[in-house]
């Protein structure tokens, strides 16, 4: 990118087309495994109160999937340039798997929640999540038998905003990569950003519906554009 130093802070958003490639589908696939459920009925606290084990049974496959896969080369690319790279890399993510600390990411905000984190929706307390949870397991700390996924429905408002919008403010290059520009308000970060004063880059296999907030684009799978933009930003500082 023109214009960015060694000591720059980069911001990065990642989205469902990041993991999609390592098997997880996205919200939008056609025969995926939202295609089978309400969404209502599954990511929503209304449809949780309704029927919690149809809820349950959903984020149990999710959870089970997301264990079966691996990180794939953007994951692992995006961990290698927070390692090498001279300034501040934070990676704020829209999935819920953990496939990003799994390549090695380390510094990792989940704004949507995780489905290796399970919680009590009676007093809050947060706990690993087992492989299979029910409508019947009790929260280790009140007891009560109120427990859910660590994961931020539809109507609920997203993890670490206050730490993500001072990082948006402060960052030099902000880059959204397998995002579709449609949900917020991760949607609205690219034009936080530019505002003020930051260079926007977005990677996708398609333009999002907020394309027009970012200078620059690279448009391809991000198995292979990821790894491609690391190795010449690197490149580039190292010249």
């Amino acid at each position: 990118m023109q214009g960015q130093t060694a000591r720059d802070f980069i911001v990065i958003l990642t989205g469902a087309g990041v993991s999609a490639e390592s098997g997880l589908g996205t919200f939008r696939d056609k025969g995926g495994i939202w295609t089978r459920y309400d969404m209502n009925e599954v990511a929503t606290p209304e449809g949780f109160a309704r029927n919690p084990a149809l809820m349950h049974e959903f984020y149990n496959i999710r959870r089970a999937s997301a264990r079966a896969a691996v990180p794939n080369a953007a994951h692992a690319a995006l961990a290698r340039l927070q390692r090498d790279w001279a300034g501040d890399v934070l990676v704020v993510t829209q999935n819920v798997d953990d496939l990003h600390e799994r390549a090695g990411t380390s510094a990792l905000l989940h704004m949507h929640g995780a489905l290796e984190g399970a919680l009590c929706h009676g007093c809050g307390h947060r706990w690993p999540a087992p492989a299979e949870m029910a409508p019947a397991d009790r929260c280790p700390a009140c007891g009560e038998t109120a427990t859910r996924p660590d994961v931020v429905w539809f109507g609920e408002l997203p993890y670490h905003m206050e730490e993500i919008r001072f990082a948006l403010r402060q960052c030099d290059l902000f880059v959204a990569i397998g995002t579709s520009g449609n949900v917020y308000p991760a949607a609205s970060f690219a034009g936080q950003a530019r505002g003020a004063g930051a260079r926007c880059l977005e990677i996708n296999a398609e333009p999002s519906l907020v394309a027009a907030d970012f200078h620059d684009h690279l448009q391809g799978l991000a198995t292979s554009t990821v790894p491609a933009w690391v190795d010449a930003l690197l490149a580039g500082r190292r010249g």
